[in-house]
């Protein structure tokens, strides 16, 4: 009787796997792509933009300038339901605020004084007809007022504005801009609206 032949046991390293190499690229071309991408969005964040103009030739103001090195603090608040202050129709508006705040220690200033700077909000926002509301600028108009009121709500003394002076002699009602001051620094940098709603 033949007996089996006992099988070989080999004893030699596996060939060379040829994915550690194409890993090893994939990374490096990685590397060096977020390496780019984040040379270039220095280079972008260190760019001023351009002053834009207005018709009268001066500088427009933005809302609000940013350090990109600091981080902002935002404060949500609950939304806002009001009744505007239109005549002819019962109208309202639903408006969810976010304010910008300097610090976290002026975010625990607002929840102290949160049921005062609620007031003063729903007041302000009532002033306004939805006709003001309507377009960009009556909104941001109501933002900046919002900001002050609230402002004020925490005990922050607020300057007067100044009104535009008409000059009466003038045959074609030319305004006379009052005297500008620097701006007033004010806890709250900024109020951003998350919904804004007329009804």
């Amino acid at each position: 009787m033949a007996t089996a032949a006992p099988p070989t046991i080999t004893t030699e390293a596996p060939p060379p796997a040829k994915g550690k190499k194409k890993l090893i690229i994939m990374i490096a071309v990685a590397v060096l792509v977020l390496a780019g991408g984040g040379g270039a969005a220095v280079v972008l964040m260190k760019k001023k933009p351009a002053a834009a103009e207005g018709e009268d030739g001066e500088p427009v103001a933005h809302a609000v300038a940013h350090d990109p090195k600091a981080v902002p603090v935002f404060v949500p608040m609950d939304p806002f339901t009001v009744n505007l202050a239109d005549r002819e129709a019962e109208r309202y508006a639903q408006v969810g605020i976010t304010l910008e705040i300097t610090d976290a220690k002026v975010g625990e200033q607002i929840k102290a004084f949160m049921p005062a700077i609620r007031n003063n909000i729903l007041m302000t926002i009532a002033d306004r007809t939805a006709g003001e509301l309507a377009d960009r600028e009556g909104k941001l108009q109501l933002a900046e007022k919002i900001r002050r009121e609230a402002s004020r709500a925490m005990g922050v003394e607020i300057e007067q504005e100044e009104p535009e002076v008409v000059d009466e002699e003038a045959p074609k009602k030319t305004k006379k801009k009052a005297k500008k001051k620097a701006a007033q620094v004010l806890p709250i940098k900024a109020v951003h609206f998350s919904n804004f709603i007329i009804q």
